[in-house]
């Protein structure tokens, strides 16, 4: 399962990434910035990602309104968080595989 994540502080990022691949998923962060290509950028990470996380606290308002407005349009499910931690994010991630799992059976 892939991992998309919008916003939340760069530093971050390396630990997002060994904490879903520790659970065997990939993760892809965008910065929320949205300046050049960074609307392709969104639109591709949403179109790559099984659930896409949204940190509203450090995030543009134009990030959350487009990724918003692209998760619709794809009815791809999407979480909004105004923080994201590690153990929240793991948490995220295991809940969501674990109704993966369910809806497959």
């Amino acid at each position: 399962m892939r991992v998309g994540i919008v916003g939340g502080l760069d530093r971050s990022e390396q630990s997002y990434q060994r904490a879903v691949r520790a659970l065997g998923h990939e993760v892809e962060h965008h910065t929320g910035y949205m300046r050049g290509h960074a609307s392709l950028e969104l639109e591709r990470l949403v179109d790559r990602s099984d659930l896409v996380v949204i940190v509203t606290d450090v995030n543009s308002h134009s990030a959350v309104q487009i990724t918003r407005k692209l998760l619709r349009e794809r009815s791809r499910p999407a979480v909004l968080v105004r923080k994201l931690g590690l153990s929240r994010l793991v948490a995220l991630v295991e809940s969501h595989a674990s109704q993966i799992e369910a809806a497959a059976r």
